[in-house]
């Protein structure tokens, strides 16, 4: 074995109390465990100084030190795995303890293929015999990189060396059956005779739910002869990854005792369903628990935030990350960012993009995707750039966020060039959304001929999202015979997909085709299709107060209606005259205006205008995309009631001042 510490960084000694004299090369076996153990494990200078001595002193070649010493490097706060598997190489026939700690350390580290590697390597080249330590975090491996065959042989080895009754390595076994959705086989050994530990129970219980099997697994869970929080928290993940969210919300209020996972469980199951306001009403029921919310949880309830456009909220969240002086590592630091821009304060996501120090690809792109939905294509083309040169390799998620602002901001040469180049320059073959993004530049920019011949031009069929791009350019434009194709092909392919048929329908209205207009009414009718109401919501004072168009359930809907006809008559008085082209329905005049005026963004513009102080920026989310009518309205009142109004819609965001948007009226 070569004794050369070259590879190891050179240290100081005297930063950790340790110095080079006769005395600490003469240290005992034990006392270098003892420092290993006590001085170690949370400094990384600590280790390499330690790993200097043991290499002069000779210790380095004793199994007990050099594991302890390869124990200390795999720690994953320090992220220096790979000089732990340096450090390994250099132990000559590696023992069961040595071999076990890198095992372990391959998944703290997240490089669960190593343990599989090594294990390998034990039997075949070093003739380590394992123990009953090595199997719990093997198979652990094999579920978390999905390698069946290799499970079913370590489970084997199991019982050739005759740890076949060992709880631990039953519970781990357990588990790997149930990830690989051989449920059956994992409850087969939850049923044998023998003791079972929770764990094993919740196993079961979570492969139950991974195969969508509701019943049985609340029937096992009703089955068990002890529970922890733990086996209620497998169920409201369980139930609310399965859909059943409801259940998943009852299983929580039933609960005797909660901890931090709990509250986690039911506010990232109202997330994954789209439920962002009751994640939000549960994340502030946890706070008047005095319940403190842990890292781990705050991505998600910032992802919340972002969805609502509940800016104070995220705000908040922010200080107390930084008041309790949490990381801010690549996830919430990306959490953080693509709130900031969804909540129309590009500032602040650049800010919070600024401090982020160890920047994940998804980091890069949340920026990314914020400067394009807010129009900054060129800011966006500048980002990707000194991406490259901090040598961050973008992804497809990242070229297709540029292409999406230049497809926002109408640059079309620009877009154009990206999609050619992607493949020489960025090593990425353009996908079907990239062409359905620069198909979506060419529409709104007018050029319906050029984009239809890029879709023929694809080398792949077009889908009903790139299909969609062109239909919608066809409705902006009024090409009413390309999109009528269209439209009729659209709902052969997504016939369950309400946008589509309203599309249709509103570009049949503007041509004042109403036969057409009644018949794909009648077809939505005949399949059960319900159109998708709008709705806006806007964040006051750390509240989120939600309007959908015609609903008058709103205590003060009263007040808004007095409200939003003052404002009318403000606008009339300024020019304004409604656009009544947008109300795809066959009826007077007078009533098509009051439909308009009934549109949930004038709503909740209303309310905000009762609610806030005069030169108070209000920020509204709109669920579907802003009509034309209510995009000319908002620009007036930004001018006439000296307000800026950020609204968020569908595809981008508007900012309207002094009676201009952001967006220069395409969009």
């Amino acid at each position: 074995m070569s004794t050369t510490a070259t590879t190891f960084p050179s240290c100081s000694f005297k930063q950790c109390n340790l110095s080079t004299t006769t005395e600490t090369t003469t240290l005992s076996q034990k006392s270098v465990l003892e420092i290993l153990n006590k001085k170690c494990f949370n400094s990384l200078q600590h280790v390499r100084q330690l790993h200097a001595i043991t290499l002069r002193n000779g210790h380095f070649q004793d199994h007990y030190v050099s594991g302890t010493l390869l124990k200390c490097y795999s720690n994953p706060h320090f992220s220096n795995f790979n000089t732990a598997i340096r450090v390994f190489e250099t132990i000559q026939k590696p023992n069961v303890f040595v071999c076990n700690v890198l095992i372990k350390g391959s998944l703290d580290n997240g490089d669960p293929l190593v343990a599989i590697t090594c294990y390998h390597n034990m039997l075949l080249l070093w003739d380590s015999r394992p123990n009953m330590f090595t199997y719990p975090t093997l198979l652990k491996a094999c579920a978390i990189t999905g390698s069946l065959k290799e499970g079913f042989q370590f489970h084997a080895h199991v019982f050739k060396f005759g740890f076949g009754a060992d709880n631990h390595i039953k519970s781990a076994a357990i588990q790997m059956y149930a990830s690989f959705g051989l449920v059956e086989e994992a409850r087969k050994m939850l049923d044998e005779n023998g003791e079972t530990d929770v764990i094993c129970w919740n196993a079961v219980i979570d492969g139950y739910f991974k195969c969508g099997e509701v019943e049985a697994a609340h029937e096992l869970f009703v089955k068990m002869p002890k529970k922890n929080v733990a086996s209620w928290n497998t169920m409201i993940t369980g139930f609310a990854r399965c859909g059943k969210i409801e259940n998943a919300r009852n299983m929580f209020d039933e609960m005797d005792e909660r901890n931090e996972i709990s509250w986690s469980a039911i506010i990232d199951g109202y997330i994954k369903q789209g439920c962002f306001k009751e994640a939000m009403e549960v994340f502030h029921k946890m706070q008047r628990e005095k319940v403190k919310p842990k890292q781990y949880l705050l991505p998600s309830v910032v992802a919340a935030c972002a969805n609502l456009g509940s800016l104070d909220q995220g705000r908040w969240i922010h200080s107390y990350v930084e008041r309790n002086s949490f990381q801010l590592d690549g996830v919430l630091g990306t959490a953080l960012v693509d709130m900031y821009a969804k909540c129309g304060r590009l500032d602040m996501a650049w800010e919070v993009f600024e401090k982020v120090r160890m920047k994940q690809v998804s980091t890069w792109n949340a920026m990314i995707w914020g400067l394009s939905i807010h129009g900054r294509a060129e800011d966006a083309i500048q980002l990707l750039t000194k991406m490259q040169e901090e040598k961050q390799k973008p992804n497809k998620v990242t070229l297709l966020g540029v292409l999406n602002a230049c497809a926002h901001a109408g640059m079309v040469e620009r877009g154009i060039g990206l999609l050619n180049s992607m493949k020489e320059v960025y090593g990425i073959e353009p996908r079907v959304e990239h062409f359905g993004s620069v198909v979506d530049l060419l529409g709104r920019a007018g050029l319906v001929n050029e984009a239809e011949k890029l879709i023929e031009s694809m080398p792949m069929k077009p889908n009903a999202a790139v299909l969609g791009a062109l239909l919608n350019a066809c409705r902006i434009h009024g090409n009413v015979e390309l999109g009528e194709q269209l439209g009729w092909i659209l709902l052969d392919m997504e016939p369950q997909n309400s946008g589509r048929y309203s599309l249709l329908s509103n570009i049949y209205a503007k041509a004042g085709r109403w036969d057409d207009v009644t018949r794909v009414r009648k077809l939505m009718k005949e399949r059960g299709i319900k159109t998708i109401p709008g709705s806006s919501m806007i964040d006051l004072h750390g509240t989120v107060h939600e309007f959908k168009m015609g609903e008058g359930s709103h205590p003060q809907m009263k007040e808004i209606y007095v409200m939003l006809e003052n404002v009318m008559e403000k606008l009339r008085n300024e020019g304004y005259s409604p656009n009544t082209t947008m109300v795809s329905f066959d009826i007077e005049e007078e009533e098509k205006e009051t439909a308009l005026k009934q549109h949930s963004e004038k709503i909740a513009l209303a309310f905000g205008l009762i609610h806030t102080e005069p030169g108070t920026t209000l920020r509204i989310v709109k669920n579907l995309r802003v009509c034309e009518d209510c995009h000319s309205a908002f620009k007036l009142v930004s001018r006439v009631y000296n307000r800026d109004i950020i609204m968020r819609d569908r595809a981008r965001y508007h900012h309207f001042r002094n009676g201009v948007c952001s967006c220069k009226d395409f969009w």
